[in-house]
């Protein structure tokens, strides 16, 4: 008894708590957070190509989470690294596959679902974008998982 450590885990029922919204977000079912989290990253992408200040590579960015969200959506108990490395093989064919200028696939480019999905032309700082995007989702999601997980454990 003397040396032993001993690990309780914290059983509060009102998430709230007082502590706000980012606190019950935290708490909140993983399917439910980042289906909450893809519809906000679509209307911030929706309203990026809106805005003539903010550069096109935000919403490039914003493909990048969005791609990366619906993934973990899918595979929500898959490890972090597998779903940022899938994610970015999602984006990088993505924009390879606009090097491919089929007559079929053009004409699914030039609906607008699928310019918004398919995007339009290759660009090499598209690929950048994703990458730093990726990497972003992971880190936060990285930092996320590793404060709530010692914050919500007491060793005594």
């Amino acid at each position: 008894m003397g040396g032993e450590k001993k690990i309780i885990y914290f059983t509060n029922k009102n998430p709230f708590n007082s502590k706000g919204f980012f606190y019950f977000f935290t708490f909140m079912k993983t399917r439910v957070r980042y289906f909450i989290i893809i519809c906000i990253v679509i209307f911030l992408g929706l309203f990026s190509r809106k805005l003539d200040f903010v550069p096109l590579f935000i919403g490039d960015i914003l493909y990048a989470l969005l791609i990366y969200c619906i993934i973990r959506f899918l595979l929500v108990h898959s490890k972090q690294i597998f779903v940022a490395v899938l994610s970015l093989l999602i984006c990088y064919a993505v924009e390879f596959l606009q090097l491919y200028q089929a007559d079929w696939i053009v004409n699914v480019r030039n609906t607008t679902l699928g310019h918004l999905v398919l995007g339009q032309g290759f660009l090499w700082s598209d690929l950048v974008a994703y990458t730093f995007g990726i990497s972003i989702c992971y880190a936060l999601e990285k930092v996320q998982f590793n404060y709530f997980n010692k914050r919500n454990i007491i060793r005594k």
